[in-house]
């Protein structure tokens, strides 16, 4: 009887410590938002308006975090398409840059359901959702690079426009490439060895 208390004690502090750390990590976003802002020099009045978009994602993004069972990645899924949305367009608003939807739909999918389904997976001990989240996001981001050096590098799309993508995309790629060879070298090294749902599960106490 004490055992069976205790575990339903033990998974409410658990689940109290995710809401938590969901919380914090809105806050994050939230701090990284109006610090873009005052760096990028962005009128949040006037170019801001992207903000009736991504409160209301994150809103949904956070509620679906903090579900402790799989049916949270019914609004979590939406709520990071919606945030990334609003993102993308918060990021054309202050550069003029909204030819960039040629590429830029990678960004938000697959790349933000990648982003929420790692979120979700570390959040709440679920190996198998962190690894596909992280491989789709990569695959997002992967795309997004690939098409931009096609449409801005090559083709030349903002030419004549602001050039912030044209000269910031082969820096992303380089940056994508050094993360590719890094994380199999760090792979190699570790012999193969995967975590598994398992090495996130504490074992039972004792008797």
């Amino acid at each position: 009887m004490n055992d069976r208390w205790q575990g339903r004690n033990d998974r409410g502090d658990d689940d109290s410590r995710r809401g938590t750390i969901v919380v914090g990590l809105l806050i994050i976003m939230l701090g990284i938002f109006f610090l873009a802002s005052e760096q990028l020099k962005i009128d949040v009045g006037h170019n801001g308006w992207p903000i009736f978009v991504i409160a209301p994602g994150l809103f949904l993004l956070v509620v679906g975090l903090a579900i402790p069972h799989e049916g949270g990645l019914g609004a979590a899924i939406p709520g990071g398409i919606i945030t990334a949305v609003g993102l993308v367009l918060a990021t054309q608003a202050a550069t003029d840059t909204y030819d960039s939807w040629a590429y830029a739909w990678a960004i938000v999918a697959p790349g933000s359901v990648g982003v929420t389904l790692a979120l979700y997976g570390l959040l709440h001990r679920r190996w198998d959702l962190l690894d596909s989240g992280l491989r789709t996001a990569a695959v997002g981001f992967g795309l997004f690079v690939g098409f931009g050096l096609f449409f801005e590098n090559v083709i030349g799309l903002s030419e004549g426009q602001n050039g912030v993508f044209h000269d910031a995309l082969p820096w992303m790629a380089v940056g994508l490439g050094v993360a590719i060879v890094l994380m199999n070298l760090v792979s190699w090294r570790a012999g193969g060895h995967r975590v598994s749902p398992d090495d996130w599960t504490s074992q039972p106490p004792t008797k």
